[in-house]
């Protein structure tokens, strides 16, 4: 894919200010618009032009939507997992215990560190943008755009609930109805918990659920999530009585005999992709430690 956007001016467009016209008609963010028109990112007819320039039926419209920028983050070769990768996205495969971005107690060593080297080491000059997110312990594939444009739609794909994330986790026992949908609020118990419980004035969350195999009394279920709150899935497993095999904050401590982890994985990610809003399904095999707890427990 090139790395601009390219246009011919339609009827409607005809007369109208450039920002006007992306903002209306392209569905450009003001935001991105006006920082490309300061970075003199837009042409028409092959010459830069402001923002206040008028446009007319048939002119070429190119809007670069890769630019030099800086990130404060130090990048690693951590050989990261690239499960797909185009000019505007980066789907990665991440592996437990490893958090995504840098924080004053993980200033290295984090996903982050590990996808900017990946940019460096093939020279694009992408920061890192992520669009979703996994606790440190959850393992499995997270999306990060590459320029702002795919940034500002997947994050507006993400907004409107265009994009899809699916999970497999191993859990205590087997939730009856084997299929259905988890409503129920999520909160803090106080302020500065880390923990999160079920609670009236929390917000709403939604989880589809689905078994997908048993072992003996315990299951592997399929989850796919409506809402998108912090451990929505483990808080709401934990509390209709199903916990996550390894996840010592919501279930129970004795597993880590069998697992040092919840046996958490986001497997699975259905994607509008940013430029062309053809769907893309991209997903991923269990990691070997889950396996090896479904090999215990079968």
């Amino acid at each position: 894919m090139s790395k601009c956007l390219n246009y011919e001016v339609a009827n409607e467009g005809d007369g109208l200010k450039i920002r006007d016209y992306m903002t209306e008609f392209l569905s450009f963010s003001g935001r991105f618009t006006r920082n490309a028109g300061m970075e003199k990112r837009i042409k028409v007819n092959g010459t830069v032009v402001k923002l206040n320039h008028r446009v007319h039926v048939g002119d070429k419209l190119s809007i670069e939507v890769e630019k030099e920028e800086s990130q404060n983050i130090i990048p690693e070769d951590l050989e990261i997992e690239v499960t797909y990768e185009d000019d505007d996205l980066l789907v990665v495969n991440k592996r437990p215990f490893m958090v995504v971005h840098p924080t004053k107690s993980h200033a290295t060593g984090t996903l982050s560190n590990g996808v900017l080297y990946h940019f460096k080491k093939n020279n694009e000059k992408c920061i890192v943008r992520l669009v979703s997110r996994l606790d440190m312990d959850t393992s499995g594939l997270i999306m990060i755009a590459k320029n702002q444009f795919a940034h500002m739609n997947l994050a507006k794909a993400m907004e409107e609930g265009n994009i899809i994330k699916s999970y497999l986790a191993v859990v205590h026992g087997s939730i009856n109805p084997p299929q259905g949908t988890i409503d129920l609020p999520i909160g803090r118990p106080t302020e500065d918990s880390i923990k999160r419980v079920v609670c009236e004035e929390g917000q709403r969350s939604i989880t589809h659920y689905k078994t997908i195999d048993t072992y003996g009394k315990d299951s592997l279920v399929e989850l796919t999530l409506e809402t998108g709150r912090t451990h929505q899935i483990r808080v709401h497993l934990s509390h209709i009585g199903n916990p996550i095999y390894g996840d010592t904050l919501y279930g129970i401590k004795e597993d880590e005999d069998m697992i040092k982890r919840q046996a958490l994985h986001a497997y699975k990610l259905v994607i509008p992709h940013p430029r062309t809003q053809n769907i893309l399904t991209i997903d991923s095999e269990l990691p070997n430690d889950i396996k090896k707890l479904i090999e215990i427990i079968r």
